[in-house]
């Protein structure tokens, strides 16, 4: 009896020792959930900023069309759904480039620089960049707790059955493609100096005759 008691005792435990890891995993597994639904809200924000952009800059550079339709095929593919983190930072990615050059375009229209429509979205995408950032690394963050909470022993044992699986994270290979370029709106700005050039070296038809003695 002593010994069917310890058995019954072992199974109890190892049964309550169960739940409490599948209830742990299930929580940070809605964490990490809810943290991605928070990066996609600012994606989505992101993504709406992008055609009135586009149709601001249109107005100003109707002839840079190939620029207009980077940028739109690049947003497209960002806001198609279906995507997973990674493949969704690849598509963030292309999509800060395109808007790269976007605002180089920009540069080259005085007017356009100093328009307060355009000064207003570039703001709202500045903000909307952060708090991406933000809400990204909170992201990144959940999912490394998550990784190593199922990854690790004996958890791995529980975790594998019961279907809780790596997730990935959100991450763009160049940090610059999340960043907006710096662009100048004042157009009194100063040009850079430009670097001295030194004085050219005399010819030898040029060089002083020798005193004669």
């Amino acid at each position: 009896m002593t010994g069917l008691w310890i058995v019954i005792a072992i199974v109890v435990v190892l049964a309550i020792a169960v739940a409490v890891s599948y209830n742990r995993f299930v929580r940070q597994r809605n964490l990490v959930q809810e943290s991605w639904r928070q990066v996609d809200v600012e994606l989505t924000r992101r993504h709406e900023l992008v055609p009135n952009l586009v149709e601001t800059v249109k107005g100003y550079a109707t002839h840079e069309r190939e620029v207009f339709e980077s940028v739109t095929r690049a947003r497209a593919a960002a806001a198609a759904p279906g995507a997973s983190p990674a493949e969704q930072a690849k598509q963030e990615g292309v999509l800060g480039q395109a808007l790269g050059r976007l605002f180089a375009v920009a540069e080259a229209y005085p007017d356009l620089k100093a328009s307060t429509n355009f000064l207003d979205l570039q703001q709202q995408l500045q903000d909307t960049e952060n708090k991406i950032s933000i809400s990204r690394q909170v992201y990144n963050d959940t999912v490394l707790t998550f990784n190593n909470a199922i990854q690790v022993f004996p958890a791995v044992l529980i975790a594998g059955p019961f279907g809780f699986t790596r997730r990935e994270f959100f991450e763009i290979e160049d940090a610059a493609d999340r960043e907006v370029p710096a662009v100048s709106f004042d157009p009194a700005a100063p040009a850079a100096p430009e670097a001295p050039v030194a004085p050219a070296a005399p010819s030898a038809g040029d060089a002083p005759a020798p005193p004669t003695t």
